[in-house]
């Protein structure tokens, strides 16, 4: 279900009320997975949902602050702006989140 939220073309990907604190959730959106993440500050954020070393499944990573580290070789990456951090290198998409009430929306771009 798409949606303009401020003058911006947004899409409904969750409701906050069912994204647990510190374990990422996988959603699907226009044929891409997603990772959400609700922090323990409370701030929800958004990434691809694919680690850039060997594609591991970030929303089974575990959350420590604002980072995340893959599941597979324990890349430690930004939730706030998908930097992999040194030593390590490479970048995740990540996308502006947007909650109003329980509703959580991520915009869309390419």
């Amino acid at each position: 279900m798409k949606t303009v939220v401020k003058g911006r073309n947004q899409v409904k990907v969750a409701n906050l009320s069912e994204l647990p604190v510190e374990i990422g959730k996988k959603v699907i959106v226009n044929g891409k997975a997603i990772a959400l993440f609700k922090l323990a500050n409370g701030k929800v954020r958004a990434t691809a949902n694919s680690c850039p070393h060997k594609q591991g499944p970030l929303a089974e990573g575990i959350v420590s602050g604002d980072h995340v580290f893959c599941p597979l070789h324990d890349r430690k990456i930004s939730l706030e702006d998908g930097l992999v951090q040194k030593p390590d290198f490479g970048c995740v998409k990540t996308y502006e989140v947007t909650v109003m009430g329980d509703d959580i929306y991520i915009r869309l771009r390419d």
